[in-house]
């Protein structure tokens, strides 16, 4: 299987300290943000990795190297233009359907942070196909975003549009998708969230709820929590 780091945005809400450094090479606990993902990939038995790039992206290859620190083949996708989620992704086809077998593929966004075991995440997976055409690692709704993005459906694992009563739940930025998700899809900037609209709007998109530790690392002050808790365990371990 394939896997994509979504690695391109521009850091706004990181601002001032990304206006020299992409969010994804960020440092927390003496590592960048990105390395988490790829150590976790790692262990999970992927072997290569596109990570898109854009703002100050010439930053990424001089950093992450080829990925053979840690076992991994990176190949860089660099957007002279911003194509936004779901262009990025489909940029990248040619490399996430490279042999046109249309086999889903991961993709993860580079400014979250999580603990999830991808591993046992991937074998409890459904099947994707035609008709269902994303499975969304989704997660309990954090403070800053209350309100959620989809109501899961927890008989079928359909997902399902917000309805104000409903329980929601946010997505963690942890997703499988099948090729067919992007069919029809024109090449350029394109955001993500509409299509996941429509989609499950069709009852197309599957979820699962993860427990597993997560944090959507899009601010300074939580740049500052994920410090600390990284810190924290750090300083313990090598008490």
């Amino acid at each position: 299987m394939k896997v994509m780091i979504l690695a391109a945005g521009l850091g706004k809400r990181m601002r001032p300290l990304t206006d020299q450094t992409p969010k994804p090479l960020l440092k927390v606990a003496g590592r960048y943000l990105i390395e988490f993902h790829l150590e976790r990939l790692a262990e999970s038995g992927f072997k290569e990795v596109v990570i898109n790039t854009h703002w100050l992206g010439e930053q990424l290859p001089e950093a992450l190297g080829s990925g053979e620190r840690w076992g991994l083949k990176i190949h860089y996708a660099h957007e002279p233009q911003l194509l936004e989620t779901a262009g990025g992704i489909q940029a990248a086809l040619p490399f996430l359907d490279q042999d046109k077998h249309n086999q889903p593929f991961l993709v993860i966004n580079g400014d979250v942070y999580t603990e999830l075991n991808l591993k046992a995440w991937l074998s409890n997976a459904p099947s994707l196909d035609k008709q269902n055409l994303a499975y969304l690692a989704l997660v309990e709704n954090p403070d800053h975003h209350i309100k959620g993005d989809f109501v899961l459906d927890a008989e079928t694992a359909k997902l399902k549009i917000l309805d104000g009563s409903s329980p929601s739940f946010t997505y963690s930025g942890v997703a499988l998708f099948h090729p067919y998700f992007f069919n029809g899809l024109k090449a350029g900037p394109s955001p993500l969230a509409p299509l996941l609209k429509k989609y499950t709007q069709t009852e197309q998109i599957l979820g699962g709820v993860i427990s597993d530790y997560w944090l959507d690392v899009g601010t300074p002050e939580r740049f500052d929590i994920l410090q600390e808790r990284l810190n924290t365990e750090v300083s313990f371990l090598t008490k």
